[in-house]
């Protein structure tokens, strides 16, 4: 992972989280049409993706209790203290609405986009954060 922390993050990729492959594969499809590079993983495969070249975005799929990813979230922190930077962003899809805040989310993650997952509410959210690195 210090290798990786050293690099900078590749804006054009996003790493896709979830449990589910299907929303996996609506999410990848939706990250493409902002002209990104989807790379779908599960949540136990997702932090070999992030030990490689740190992608700029990692979407994470909650699940039912938006906690399906939450291993996840101490290796994004470190990556990002490593790097000096709040690279990669990271957009959790949630079951319930609100801010990272008011739902009580780690401060790692930077946007809420709510269910079901549809191009008009999450392409949007992408494009703010990939222009914001």
């Amino acid at each position: 992972m210090n290798a990786a922390a050293r690099l900078p993050a590749d804006l054009s990729k996003v790493l896709v989280v979830g449990k589910s492959s299907i929303n996996r594969v609506v999410v990848s499809k939706i990250v493409e049409k902002s002209g990104l590079r989807p790379i779908s993983e599960s949540p136990e495969t997702a932090g070999k993706a992030l030990a490689g070249p740190v992608p700029g975005t990692v979407i994470l799929d909650g699940g039912p209790n938006n906690s399906d990813c939450d291993g996840l979230l101490s290796g994004i922190d470190a990556l990002r203290r490593a790097s000096g930077t709040a690279l990669p962003s990271v957009i959790l899809l949630s079951t319930r609405t609100g801010t990272p805040d008011s739902l009580g989310l780690s401060s790692v993650v930077d946007a809420v986009v709510a269910k079901p997952i549809t191009p008009e509410r999450l392409q949007p959210v992408i494009d703010r954060l990939v222009g914001r690195g």
